[in-house]
């Protein structure tokens, strides 16, 4: 179906040094323009973000800091990107959380008031996410081509899990999986260990997740002001975060493992 629109819509995306969206810095920027008519227009730029990108960042989009140390900042195209953006509304995946809010930062960062009120924002993951919703009743549903009655109650909902789990292993017997690395597998297999795996965004190093293991092994923070660092060197460098974690609302197994740290680290002296 071909878009209706009444100005132009810009759908783009960002590859950045990180996920932080005022600490870090796009280093790819692609835009396509539709026009009423459905006339489009492709723009894309590789930028120098000036800070290091990330380790994490470089494995999945595959941009090195070498691959970018010629190419212009993006105070530098900023004043192109804002006209090729004039009267535009904007759309992406996932675009209301970061990448619209990343761009903007940026353009205001270079001097750019963006104008952001008279935008529509359309972003197609939140209508996937809407359409199709990842509840328990939903997968009940979709899997097994039935309603889940007394949902919410907790027999009712924990024999659905187990019903959806064994429907899952049936419909994905054999099917191929391509992970952002461009690493296909067979992940979904009758297998526990497999299983739990695949189910993990994340291998965490507490039960919360507010710690995970980086591809190296050692325990990362995943929030606050030292997120995407290593507990280890936080610790180093600010001894009194550790008081402040234990003094915080955090669950008593992140307490308890951040003291494992702690004491690792004196043995390693």
């Amino acid at each position: 179906m071909e878009l209706q629109l009444k100005r132009p819509l810009a759908f783009f995306d960002i590859e950045s040094t990180g996920l932080n969206i005022t600490r870090d810095r796009i280093v790819e920027l692609c835009i396509v323009k539709v026009h009423p008519g459905n006339k489009t227009e492709t723009k894309t730029w590789l930028l120098n973000p000036g800070i290091p990108i990330s380790k994490e960042a470089i494995e999945v989009h595959g941009i090195t800091n070498e691959m970018v140390s010629d190419k212009p900042g993006f105070t530098q195209v900023a004043k192109e990107i804002d006209r090729f953006l004039v009267n535009c509304d904007l759309a992406g995946y996932n675009s209301n959380r970061f990448d619209i809010p990343m761009i903007v930062e940026e353009l205001m960062r270079s001097g750019i008031d963006f104008e952001v009120e008279n935008r529509r924002f359309i972003d197609v993951q939140n209508i996937f996410m809407k359409m199709e919703p990842r509840t328990l009743k939903a997968a009940y549903r979709f899997y097994l081509q039935k309603e889940l009655e007394n949902a919410h109650s907790a027999e009712a909902d924990v024999m659905a899990t187990f019903e959806v789990l064994k429907a899952q292993l049936d419909k994905y017997q054999g099917a191929e999986f391509e992970d952002s690395k461009g690493n296909k597998s067979k992940p979904v297999v009758n297998d526990m260990d497999a299983l739990a795996k695949f189910s993990s965004h994340h291998k965490n190093a507490d039960l919360a997740g507010q710690i995970i293991y980086n591809s190296e092994g050692k325990e990362v923070f995943q929030f606050g002001k030292h997120k995407g660092k290593t507990v280890e060197e936080v610790f180093r460098s600010e001894p009194s975060y550790y008081d402040w974690i234990q003094n915080a609302d955090f669950p008593l197994y992140t307490k308890r493992l951040i003291t494992r740290i702690k004491l690792r680290m004196a043995t390693q002296r």
